[in-house]
């Protein structure tokens, strides 16, 4: 009898569930999803889990895996089997693995989104067939993922693929880690934005900016220059440490056509340790279901 795959994708505003067949993994037998109502703190969370999992064996007449993936934002600290980096911050320094494997009576196997972002887009995504891809969250925050020969890299402390915070030359705004100049608090799409209304006066959403920017306003095509130049120089250095055969650059400030074009290929040759760049800069396949059907492939072996 085949094993299917059970996956879920915790969110700041929801908690999506999917049950997999690995021999059509690209699509979802079941999927649910419920409110994290993250504001009601840690074991509502905990609860609202623990339902969607009920709510998925009643939807599809299974029993639950004996394995569940599961993405979140933050990471499992492996020393301490304890979580941290998390902007859902209840979930900061609780022991959700441990608590999740008690609540649901299965294995939970832990990954943050973005690498399960990347582990779906390398596996069944646009990045398919690629040795080495690096997944890219450029959004409201900046994160990334790492998967060598299709499994995630997570290193001895958890964080590989962490590049939005990394500092940028010369930047100096103060990021919410506690340091200075992150990617994060350079090319995130509210910083762009924040950008942009410094230069103008006027506030505007980043697709707005960008329409702009076409049509010849100044403020407007310095803070697309901007993005282009800092991501450029951003990811260079993580093409100059992990050299990926493709970058799949997903998030909402990843939908800006002109981020995958010259303007941002030039930037990374600037910084680039090689005389031309070969990697491709691609736009994710599978857009929201990625993390999900991400998290469902961490039970896959």
């Amino acid at each position: 009898m085949v094993r299917l795959l059970w996956g879920l994708d915790l969110g700041g505003t929801k908690i999506e569930g999917v049950i997999v067949d690995p021999a059509q993994s690209h699509r979802a037998l079941v999927r649910l999803r419920l409110p994290t109502d993250r504001d009601r703190g840690y074991e509502h969370i905990v609860g609202q889990i623990k339902r969607l999992v009920e709510q998925l064996e009643s939807a599809s007449g299974l029993s639950r895996g004996s394995v569940i993936g599961i993405g979140t934002p933050g990471a499992l600290e492996r020393s301490t089997r304890r979580m941290k980096n998390c902007n859902t911050v209840s979930l900061n320094g609780r022991t959700l693995l441990d608590d999740l494997s008690a609540a649901l009576g299965s294995e939970i196997r832990i990954a943050n989104d973005a690498n399960c972002f990347a582990l779906a887009e390398a596996t069944l995504g646009v990045a398919r067939g690629r040795s080495v891809v690096f997944g890219v969250i450029l959004g409201t925050g900046v994160g990334g993922g790492i998967v060598v020969h299709g499994r995630v890299l997570e290193g001895v402390h958890g964080i590989a693929g962490e590049w939005g915070h990394n500092p940028i030359c010369g930047e100096k705004t103060p990021c919410y880690c506690g340091r200075l100049g992150c990617v994060e608090t350079v090319i995130s799409g509210p910083v762009l934005e924040r950008w942009y209304l410094e230069r103008s006066g006027e506030n505007r959403l980043l697709p707005e900016i960008v329409a702009l920017a076409l049509g010849g306003d100044r403020a407007a095509r310095a803070t697309v220059e901007r993005l282009h130049d800092k991501f450029g120089e951003a990811i260079a250095a993580v093409i100059n440490l992990v050299d990926p055969d493709a970058i799949v650059i997903g998030g909402g400030v990843g939908t800006v056509e002109t981020l995958h074009g010259n303007a941002t290929r030039q930037a990374i040759r600037r910084h680039l340790f090689n005389p031309e760049l070969r990697t491709e800069l691609l736009r994710p396949l599978m857009g929201d279901s990625a993390g999900v059907f991400g998290a469902a492939l961490l039970t896959s072996d």
